[in-house]
Protein backbone atom coordinates (compact mmCIF):
# COMPACT_ATOMS: atom_id res chain seq x y z
CA UNK A 1 0.00 0.00 0.00
CA UNK A 2 1.54 3.39 -0.86
CA UNK A 3 2.24 5.69 1.58
CA UNK A 4 2.43 9.87 1.43
CA UNK A 5 4.63 11.57 2.35
CA UNK A 6 5.03 15.32 2.87
CA UNK A 7 8.35 17.61 2.82
CA UNK A 8 9.13 20.93 3.15
CA UNK A 9 11.62 21.78 0.94
CA UNK A 10 13.25 25.74 0.23
CA UNK A 11 12.34 27.61 -2.95
CA UNK A 12 15.29 26.86 -4.41
CA UNK A 13 15.66 22.84 -4.16
CA UNK A 14 12.20 23.05 -5.08
CA UNK A 15 13.14 24.51 -8.47
CA UNK A 16 16.11 22.21 -9.37
CA UNK A 17 13.97 19.32 -8.46
CA UNK A 18 11.19 20.62 -10.60
CA UNK A 19 13.36 21.31 -13.36
CA UNK A 20 14.88 18.12 -13.27
CA UNK A 21 11.81 16.36 -13.71
CA UNK A 22 11.03 18.37 -16.54
CA UNK A 23 14.29 17.44 -18.43
CA UNK A 24 13.59 13.56 -17.38
CA UNK A 25 9.89 14.52 -19.19
CA UNK A 26 8.37 13.34 -15.37
CA UNK A 27 6.06 15.09 -12.83
CA UNK A 28 7.25 16.32 -10.00
CA UNK A 29 6.36 13.13 -8.05
CA UNK A 30 7.40 10.97 -10.58
CA UNK A 31 10.92 11.98 -10.56
CA UNK A 32 10.67 12.23 -7.10
CA UNK A 33 9.42 8.55 -6.33
CA UNK A 34 11.87 7.34 -8.91
CA UNK A 35 14.39 9.11 -7.28
CA UNK A 36 13.35 7.28 -3.73
CA UNK A 37 13.50 4.05 -4.83
CA UNK A 38 16.78 4.23 -6.57
CA UNK A 39 17.95 5.28 -2.86
CA UNK A 40 16.39 2.98 -1.52
CA UNK A 41 18.12 0.05 -3.76
CA UNK A 42 21.39 1.20 -2.92
CA UNK A 43 23.64 -0.55 -0.71
CA UNK A 44 24.77 1.02 1.93
CA UNK A 45 27.75 0.95 3.39
CA UNK A 46 27.35 -1.32 6.62
CA UNK A 47 25.48 -3.82 3.90
CA UNK A 48 28.49 -3.86 1.98
CA UNK A 49 30.64 -4.34 4.68
CA UNK A 50 29.02 -7.33 5.95
CA UNK A 51 29.48 -8.51 2.25
CA UNK A 52 32.47 -8.80 2.23
CA UNK A 53 33.03 -10.43 5.79
CA UNK A 54 30.87 -12.89 5.19
CA UNK A 55 32.39 -13.70 1.60
CA UNK A 56 35.91 -13.53 3.15
CA UNK A 57 34.31 -15.95 6.12
CA UNK A 58 33.00 -18.36 3.44
CA UNK A 59 35.81 -18.56 0.66
CA UNK A 60 38.75 -17.36 3.17
CA UNK A 61 41.39 -14.33 1.90
CA UNK A 62 43.01 -14.63 -1.22
CA UNK A 63 46.44 -13.66 -0.12
CA UNK A 64 48.19 -15.59 1.84
CA UNK A 65 48.73 -13.49 5.87
CA UNK A 66 52.50 -13.08 5.08
CA UNK A 67 52.04 -10.92 2.28
CA UNK A 68 49.48 -8.80 3.43
CA UNK A 69 51.66 -7.84 6.07
CA UNK A 70 54.66 -7.73 4.40
CA UNK A 71 52.58 -5.13 1.70
CA UNK A 72 51.38 -3.31 5.04
CA UNK A 73 55.34 -2.90 5.73
CA UNK A 74 57.04 -1.78 2.74
CA UNK A 75 54.65 1.68 3.15
CA UNK A 76 56.50 2.36 6.26
CA UNK A 77 59.96 1.96 4.31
Amino acid sequence: MPVSITIRLPDEVHDVLTARAARAGQSLQQYLRTQLAALADRSDRDGFWQRVTDRVHDTGPRLPEDAVLQAGDSDRT
